[in-house]
């Protein structure tokens, strides 16, 4: 359940969020983002607003604190949220809002040379800005060692690059080590450069032309990022989709997350020179794109959602595809595990290797597997039951400790829980239609398209207008396989969105990493890495 939006004025803004945590007990800040009012057609008083997002303790209810700036700058609330020092940073780096008292205010997602900040209106989108030299990230190293109290020379350290040249570093993430011998006593990250701008796009395509590059944030369950999307867009029209159109999804959603589980497993357990159970864990993967490849007619980035619905039904004989691929995918898991569950090299390599507490990882703002792993019972298909979930018979997977072995092992758990979902949703599939039968917001049929003069303006006005959303903000979230995907959509009435800010879990999760791998050897860091599962593209979109 999301609070009424509560507007603040800024000089109160941080006494008010520490009350709402430590007195009210919103103890999860989820993000922060900003609000360019430059070309609003009723603009407020300020050109920009900050907009918190905070969950309750018992993750039922979400608050929204929005702040009207009167100047470009206010004070940062990193010393209450661990998870506020990168989005603070992204604010900074994508609006030039100053967070007074931040450790450490730098570019995060653009780098070092760039000029302006993008996500402001008034920037020339054409402006291209070539980056010349990488930054040595030792405005950032030198500082935790002074905190640790140690000396490069002094205390004989070695600094050292993990990635991102190295399959190890899963994408273009970079962390600067400081070692004493094998273990680490200091570390950054760095995101990394594979940026298309997601979010400036956004503001310059119809609802339905954002659906592909939703595709793009997390590529591993592309038809994740489609469903969020389109389900946030859904609740600001007050709009629900048929009962088929719900099971649909979900069907589809929970294959997406065991596949997104799948790559996780199999990529860490190859890290650790477990190559057997990679191709045991990574052939059904390929099968489950078989059939979504079927489906939707791409493999990887499938785009198969529509705002009101889907591009199409299932197609004829799913059934028996599906049911295959579940049997390949449950054999995978089955043979896997047995060669790692009593396996001592396994076990010894990720057991205790990077714990997080409860407190810290709801602090470092985790959500998903991560956050379950660390013993809190918190996943959105229970908390705020969505598209049928509190009508499935399913459990919450939940750790013990949040260490790198929990981490791993509440994602094979996971897997058997989302094949009982989907047998359960084979089973009860309703017929009927898939898709809504408003006009204004649902393509027609190509039938009446080439049919008729109706249906060719009708597919004309969406095409070119695209769906016209009320007038508002909203911010709705969904379960994806890495936690939980948020959308805050700005609406101002036409066929494109004027803002769209994604809340994305690896974002959060990368922010944490370097923290959580002091004081563990190298070897241990790559473990860790692979257990979080961190996602380059949703990173920084």
């Amino acid at each position: 359940m999301i609070s009424k939006s509560l507007d603040l004025k800024e000089d109160i803004l941080y006494q008010t969020v520490q009350n709402a945590k430590e007195k009210e007990g919103f103890i999860l800040l989820l993000d922060i983002t900003c609000i360019d009012n430059l070309h609003k057609a009723h603009p407020s008083s300020s050109r920009f607003e900050l907009v918190y997002i905070l969950r309750h303790r018992d993750f039922l209810e979400t608050r929204i604190y929005k702040v009207a700036l009167m100047q470009e700058s206010i004070q940062s609330i990193s010393r209450l949220f661990e998870s506020a020092d990168w989005a603070e940073r992204e604010v900074y780096d994508q609006y030039g809002i100053i967070f007074k008292g931040h450790k450490n205010l730098k570019r995060l997602l653009n780098h070092m040379e760039f000029k302006g900040h993008p996500l402001r209106k008034d920037y020339e989108i054409t402006k291209g800005q070539i980056c010349t030299y990488s930054q040595d990230l030792m405005d950032e190293m030198i500082p935790l060692l002074k905190e640790r109290e140690l000396e490069l020379q002094k205390d004989n350290l070695m600094v050292v690059n993990l990635g991102p040249s190295h399959p190890a570093s899963h994408g273009t993430i970079r962390t600067l080590a400081a070692l004493d011998g094998e273990t680490i006593v200091a570390a950054a990250s760095e995101i990394g450069y594979l940026h298309r701008g997601f979010e400036k796009s956004c503001e310059n395509h119809n609802y339905n032309q954002i659906i592909p590059y939703t595709d793009r944030l997390n590529y591993c369950s592309a038809i994740m990022n489609n469903i969020a999307f389109a389900k946030t867009v859904e609740e600001m029209l007050d709009v629900t989709l048929p009962d088929r159109g719900i099971f649909i999804r979900v069907l589809v959603g929970e294959l997406s997350r065991i596949i997104d589980h799948l790559v996780c497993l199999s990529a860490g357990l190859l890290d650790m020179g477990a190559q057997t159970n990679y191709w045991y864990l990574f052939n059904p993967r390929n099968d489950a794109y078989d059939f979504l490849s079927k489906l939707t007619g791409a493999r990887l980035t499938n785009s198969y959602m529509r705002i009101g619905g889907m591009t199409h039904d299932l197609y004829e004989g799913w059934e028996s595809d599906l049911k295959t691929v579940l049997e390949k995918i449950d054999f995978g898991i089955t043979e896997s595990l047995k060669m790692i569950v009593g396996n001592r090299i396994y076990n010894d390599r990720i057991t205790d290797v990077s714990p997080v507490s409860k407190k810290e990882a709801i602090g470092y703002g985790f959500t998903g597997p991560n956050l379950r792993a660390s013993g809190v019972a918190f996943d959105l298909r229970f908390s705020n039951p969505y598209y049928f979930y509190d009508n499935f018979e399913f459990d919450m997977v939940v750790g013990s400790v949040g260490d790198t072995y929990d981490r791993m092992m509440v994602r094979f758990d996971e897997m058997n829980e989302s094949m009982k979902i989907i047998r359960q949703a084979m089973t009860q599939m309703p017929g009927g239609e898939f898709n809504i039968s408003d006009k204004s917001i649902i393509m027609p049929s190509k039938e009446s398209i080439y049919g008729g003069i109706e249906g060719m303006m009708n597919q004309f006005k969406l095409v070119i207008d695209g769906v016209k959303v009320p007038e508002g903000e909203h911010y709705s979230s969904y379960e994806a396989a890495n936690g939980e995907l948020g959308f805050y959509i700005v609406s101002d009435g036409s066929g494109t969105p004027y803002k769209v800010k994604v809340r994305p879990p690896s974002f959060y999760h990368l922010a944490a990493y370097p923290k959580i791998i002091e004081k563990y050897q190298v070897a241990d860091a790559i473990m860790t890495l692979g257990s979080l599962n961190i996602i380059a593209g949703e990173m920084d979109r």
